[in-house]
């Protein structure tokens, strides 16, 4: 059985004299944000100086913090892993030459209001720009916490005509903000909608929830949610201090609903550039039956330069995780790059040389091995009728070279063939 702390919020001066069904109702909790400094300063010991930093990184950007999450900071040590993601610090208003206001390119992709369409088959639909909570590293810091509200009704409608125009679309990633910080009734709208498409074969919803305010996972959520299967949960736990009593009841409710759960951790300096917590942070999730989905480099957005690693240290980690533990546990280290370029995975070169009959590859441990490749290695692949659907051939890019379809593929804009025109 796990073992994880319960929180202990009467020992907070802000909150001693709060009941436990006030602080077990996710809407008191919404409704109790921490936003300023002299509410800030009842929870946590704050120095002059990080006061006066505080003042003016407010003027630029917002803070929220549910009151379950501000209960995990220290109170006394600056550099806590669960503080740091969410007390704003100095660092926010240093421009980094290479910081994007969107890097993902996530508004210039946009086909209809709140949707994302850069994959063939899936896209991104943003139904709304509430947080429970501003996470200092977040990427849509230029969307969140600024003007709260939810996606119109007539942009929920453009963005449904979209996806049912659109046969190629099989997945839909539901996010935001936070897609929780609607009501259950509202979010089951949503889900209903998508669910009559029948090309939608698969539903996903991105939320914090299970981390910053796992009260939202109610039984009338889990109960909503299971209507509509296949539903998939991503959450983001970055940090093992994140796991508490409150937080395993929450994904145990999922799980026994049968709602598949994924993890996406964001490395971040200071709170997980470590292998050995990232390892700890893994085992605790497959501890939870969440499934170490992603672990992201750092994105290029305005403000959050200071937490940015080397990709180094993001192989590093997969280095350390890679035959050192289950396979269950090692998630994939992505990049989504820049310009809408998409996630990129990275990790350790484990081959080190080839020839047309044998390669040459590396264990975790160093080891030395070599693989014999067959010498009739055609494929008979392209026979049967799932081969010949249209909806399961590439549409573009790498795939199709190594199917044929395709002799090679050109970066627009070439010199040389710009001369030949």
């Amino acid at each position: 059985m796990n073992n994880y702390p319960k929180v202990n919020y009467k020992d907070i001066k802000l909150f001693a004299d709060v009941t436990e069904e006030q602080w077990n109702d996710w809407r008191w909790q919404l409704k109790n944000l921490i936003h300023d400094i002299d509410t800030l300063e009842k929870v946590i010991e704050l120095e002059a100086e990080e006061k006066d930093h505080l003042s003016k990184v407010l003027k630029k950007f917002c803070m929220a913090i549910t009151p379950y999450y501000a209960a995990l900071m220290d109170k006394k040590y600056r550099r806590c892993p669960v503080r740091l993601q969410a007390v704003p610090t100095i660092e926010e208003l240093v421009e980094h030459e290479a910081d994007i206001e969107d890097p993902l390119h996530e508004d210039v992709d946009s086909p209809a209001p709140g949707l994302t369409h850069r994959y063939p088959d899936r896209v991104l639909f943003l139904v709304t720009n509430i947080c429970s909570m501003n996470c200092r590293h977040c990427t849509r810091r230029r969307l969140v916490g600024f003007e709260d509200k939810h996606l119109s009704h007539d942009d929920i409608n453009q963005a449904m005509e979209y996806i049912r125009k659109n046969p190629s679309i099989r997945d839909v990633l539901i996010s935001g903000g936070d897609p929780l910080t609607l009501s259950t009734e509202a979010l089951e709208n949503i889900l209903k909608r998508l669910r009559e498409i029948p090309h939608v074969e698969i539903i996903r919803i991105g939320s914090r929830m299970p981390v910053v305010l796992p009260m939202r996972i109610t039984d009338d959520l889990v109960n909503m949610l299971k209507k509509y299967h296949p539903v998939y949960i991503n959450t983001h736990f970055n940090t093992p201090k994140e796991f508490t009593e409150d937080s395993k009841n929450a994904l145990a409710k999922m799980a026994d609903a049968g709602i598949p759960l994924g993890n996406q951790t964001v490395l971040l300096r200071d709170v997980n550039d470590c292998p050995s917590i990232m390892k700890k942070l893994m085992h605790e999730l497959l501890k939870c039956r969440v499934k170490p989905y992603y672990i992201y480099q750092c994105d290029l957005s305005l403000g959050i330069s200071h937490f940015r690693t080397s990709i180094v240290k993001g192989m590093e980690t997969i280095e350390n995780l890679r035959g050192h533990t289950t396979g269950m546990a090692v998630p994939t280290f992505v990049v989504d790059a820049p310009g809408g370029g998409g996630k990129i995975p990275l990790m350790p070169n484990y081959l080190i040389s080839q020839s047309d009959r044998r390669m040459v590859l590396r264990n975790y441990e160093g080891v030395l091995t070599t693989y014999t490749q067959p010498e009739d290695v055609l494929s008979n692949c392209g026979r049967c009728d799932v081969c010949k659907d249209e909806r399961y051939k590439p549409l573009d890019g790498v795939a199709k070279l190594l199917r044929g379809e395709k002799l090679c593929l050109e970066p627009k804009g070439l010199k040389r063939i710009e001369r030949n025109n």
